[in-house]
């Protein structure tokens, strides 16, 4: 079967993960794909399968070369509870002409706003009809790596040694890696496929933290209420304003931070706001968690103990801190990209993948693109073309590994 294919049958299936459930995994509908894809696993001969409690699929591919590698590719089953991904209704334009693309008659993807795509011009173009998110994060990985499996048990001479398959839930709320089985996988090199452009290898990635900002103010008759309210709508709008006002995501690219207030909820007595602290730079992210508790001890001061209540967690880490000494495991990535005639582009990634945790429990895990624009919104999209060349990629890295041409 094609990779795209594989990729329009799994985007029909809905598969949105929820912050807010409190179960594992955090949505239902995770099920269905996962089953779908152990029933495709057993139909290509794979015999060592598993589905976890959780909604993991482990599934391995036994070596057929003896002291080759343990390789893993990892890629996850939810999207983006940003928008929906009910009833995805994909459209393909084969040799798209670089121009605008009409989605909706109010929805239109315009060259000037997405630049990117008139680097698609010639190729096979994947949108949706502009009701949902395509589903393109991660259904292209999930695809590539399916294809990918497919192509190595039909040219045994490729020379590989165990190939460990793992399709994980929840990794858009940061809960991918939650009950990842490290004693199960044991692989010497990872890869997760999850997002960007054909060619991208990202082995750096945001430090990031959750925050959360309570505060409880005192409601009282407006009339009578000088020297009695505290208004907590206005004094959230007073601690956001004394973030820096250019950390937003908004304002800032590459390497630059920031503080994303995503969600704020609240009355004249208690308002809860919600924030994602990002930075690449360890040290500039504990200055950015070290301003929030300032500004949090400043207005306690000024309106009263216990005013502001705020706890921050901390998500992942930036991966590069751990890949710095295992770099051979980037250079393998690379090579292989070079192999499918691509440029090869890293990329440091605003955001964090499953790969991010799991790197941070030994086992090397950077990320490969899988030809996916746009993420999380009605204007994502992909190509025919990079799902073939990215599958190519994942074929590659087992030819390297397995031939022992692995670059140091």
């Amino acid at each position: 079967m094609k990779t795209v294919e594989r990729f329009l049958k799994y985007i029909k299936i809905n598969t949105i993960s929820d912050p807010n459930s409190g179960h594992h995994p955090s949505t239902e509908y995770q099920w269905d794909l996962a089953r779908l894809l152990v029933s495709e696993l057993e139909d290509l001969g794979i015999k060592d399968i598993r589905l976890e409690e959780h909604c993991y699929v482990y599934a391995n591919l036994p070596a057929n070369t003896p002291g080759r590698p343990t390789l893993a590719f990892i890629a996850h089953l939810d999207t983006s509870p940003d928008l929906s991904g009910k009833d995805v209704q994909a459209r393909l334009i084969p040799d798209y002409d670089g121009g605008d693309v009409r989605l909706t008659k109010d929805n239109i993807m315009r060259s000037e706003e997405f630049p990117f795509i008139k680097d698609l011009q010639g190729q096979t173009l994947i949108v949706t009809d502009g009701t949902t998110l395509l589903g393109a994060d991660d259904k292209a990985g999930i695809a590539e790596i399916m294809t990918m499996l497919e192509y190595l048990l039909s040219h045994p001479e490729i020379k590989h040694g165990d190939i460990k398959i793992i399709f994980t839930p929840d990794e858009e709320i940061g809960e991918g890696p939650l009950f990842f089985d490290y004693d199960w996988v044991k692989a010497d090199y990872a890869y997760t496929v999850d997002g960007g452009k054909e060619g991208v290898i990202n082995y750096e990635n945001f430090n990031a933290a959750a925050a959360v900002v309570q505060i409880n103010g005192v409601n009282i008759h407006p009339g009578s209420a000088k020297n009695h309210m505290k208004n907590s709508l206005l004094i959230g709008m007073e601690f956001n304003a004394m973030l820096p006002a250019t950390m937003i995501p908004a304002a800032t690219e590459k390497y630059e931070g920031f503080f994303h207030l995503n969600n704020l909820s609240g009355d004249v007595e208690r308002t809860k706001m919600h924030y994602l602290i990002r930075n690449h730079d360890m040290n500039q992210f504990q200055k950015q968690k070290e301003l929030m508790y300032q500004i949090r001890d400043y207005l306690n001061a000024k309106y009263g103990p216990d005013t502001i209540v705020l706890s921050i967690t901390d998500s992942y880490f930036n991966m590069k801190e751990i890949l710095k000494d295992r770099m051979e495991v980037v250079h393998i990535a690379e090579e292989a990209t070079r192999m499918a005639g691509l440029e090869a582009l890293f990329v440091p990634i605003r955001g964090g993948t499953d790969g991010a945790q799991i790197t941070y429990k030994g086992l090397p895990c950077p990320n490969l693109g899988t030809g996916g624009w746009s993420a999380h919104g009605r204007y994502e999209c992909v190509t025919v073309e990079a799902l073939d060349k990215c599958t190519e990629v994942l074929i590659n890295i087992v030819r390297i590994v397995g031939d022992n041409k692995r670059p140091e």
